[in-house]
């Protein structure tokens, strides 16, 4: 039996990868890939997205199935999540060989505990806690119908979650989520999120404005967008933009108040990465200190000065790179010293030794292949 080769379970589709989720999906499967991998890759689709030709060339193999969508997802025991991505012919080809199986999130472990996969080496990518992911998304959300929805999702995914005995490993996406899972089942290893920047790119010098960047339809990156726009923004001079998808009628009309505040909508991921590199400061606020936030990587490695809040950076050992506000007040101050300061190469070498010596694609590619029993690399 090959010693390289292994199924990967993903809850959605990971190319293009244009949303955290999807990045640490694509980035570790490519990392593997690169180490001499063989992949059997397992995708749920839903919201129109369709077969990847490039995940095609990338895999040894890959199948696709139909995410189940229920007409009424607040009935049953199960997490909706979950009861959606239960397709039986997963399971058939799950059991035709003896290879490791990476399960990708919570979700996609509906077959985690089944009788014919108990010899199987089985390893779960936490993406999250998910459990207090959904309860942050409640609290997000001004929808009565979807808070509700969060409310009992979150309650199911916590009942659910003990199905994690029967993994192996965890491979826990920050050191946060690291704690908490050891501490409720053991075996979970720190595996940090991977991304697209292979080196720091970040420009020296001074940049042209204080950016906020996320996908505005997600209402925890809505909600962090409305407090830059009401509560920091306005009490600075500089000009400001915030920039990302499907931005609400609420944040539009917020930032409409404001000359100095610019919303680009719903533009490419290359401009967004401009945008990052192009900024003086990049400001990015969360009120859900769960996982690692994948827009503070690429700011890191492509931006110049980030200023961030407590639940953006707590906890992931990044914290020496950035200036952290832990109010409204703060940031304010944070963003006015950051704007006079021109960003230097002192500051770049730094990012390069902290972030190389936690955030390798390659290195963390390795330890997520010993967990699995792969034998990859030189």
């Amino acid at each position: 039996m090959s010693k390289k080769r292994v199924h990967i379970v993903c809850f959605d589709q990971p190319y293009p990868p244009n949303y955290g989720g999807s990045i640490d999906m694509y980035f570790k499967l490519k990392a593997l890939v690169d180490l001499g991998a063989e992949v059997v890759l397992h995708v749920f689709l839903y919201d129109g997205k369709t077969a990847s030709p490039d995940l095609d060339a990338l895999c040894l193999k890959t199948y696709y199935y139909e995410r189940r969508r229920f007409k009424n997802p607040f009935l049953g025991d199960l997490p909706y999540v979950v009861i959606t991505r239960d397709d039986e012919r997963l399971l058939y080809r799950l059991r035709r060989d003896k290879y490791p199986v990476l399960f990708e999130g919570l979700h996609s472990t509906f077959f985690l505990n089944h009788f014919d996969l108990k010899q199987r080496v089985k390893v779960v990518r936490a993406h999250n806690v998910e459990h207090h992911y959904y309860s942050a998304l409640e609290e997000a959300e001004g929808s009565f119908f979807k808070k509700y929805f969060f409310r009992i999702e979150s309650e199911r995914l916590k009942a659910w979650e003990p199905v994690l005995k029967h993994a192996q490993a965890i491979a826990a996406i920050s050191p946060l989520e690291t704690q908490y899972f050891e501490e409720m089942y053991g075996k979970t290893s720190y595996v940090p999120a991977f991304h697209p920047n292979s080196d720091v790119l970040s420009p020296v010098g001074r940049g042209k404005f204080v950016l906020y960047h996320g996908n505005l339809a997600v209402p925890e990156n809505n909600r962090a967008a409305l407090f830059l726009v009401r509560e920091v923004f306005p009490q600075i001079s500089h000009p400001c933009v915030i920039a990302g998808n499907h931005p609400s009628a609420e944040l539009q009309q917020a930032v409409a108040r404001y000359d100095h505040i610019e919303l680009k909508a719903n533009i490419g991921a290359k401009e967004v990465l401009d945008l990052v590199s192009t900024a003086q400061v990049n400001a990015l606020v969360t009120f859900q200190s769960t996982g690692i936030k994948l827009k503070l990587l690429n700011a890191l490695h492509r931006g110049r000065h980030c200023v961030v809040n407590g639940p953006m950076i707590d906890d992931t050992g990044l914290e020496e790179l950035c200036a952290i506000g832990r109010d409204s007040t703060d940031l304010v101050q944070a963003i006015n010293e950051c704007w006079t300061l021109p960003f230097e190469q002192v500051q770049i070498d730094l990012r390069k030794e902290r972030l190389g010596q936690q955030f390798d694609n390659r290195t963390n590619a390795l330890v997520l292949a010993e967990l699995l029993g792969l034998e990859l690399g030189d």
